[in-house]
């Protein structure tokens, strides 16, 4: 195992060719007001694995791969389940 950061976060967008975005949702309580907020950011990561949209990956950190891209699809943690009818 090595000293790279990997975050977990659910695909947003697979529009791109080997790039998808990844929404990353941390939790915590304010300070003051103990009020419990959720933030979210969208990363650009790299991906070999074909995701979709709405899989929950592991995405880790990598040498700039692009202007935008600096994560790399580690693993598909959980597949969404497809309930279209062709």
């Amino acid at each position: 195992m090595n000293k790279r950061r990997r975050l977990t976060g659910v695909v947003t967008s697979n529009k791109m060719d080997k790039t998808v975005s990844v929404d990353i949702t941390r939790r915590y309580r304010h300070r003051l007001y103990k009020k419990v907020i959720d933030r979210h950011t969208a990363v650009k990561a790299h991906d070999e694995l074909g995701c979709d949209v709405g899989d929950l990956v592991r995405i880790v950190e990598s040498r700039p791969i692009s202007k935008t891209k600096r994560w790399v699809v580690e693993e598909v943690i959980r597949k969404v389940v497809s309930t279209e009818q062709a």
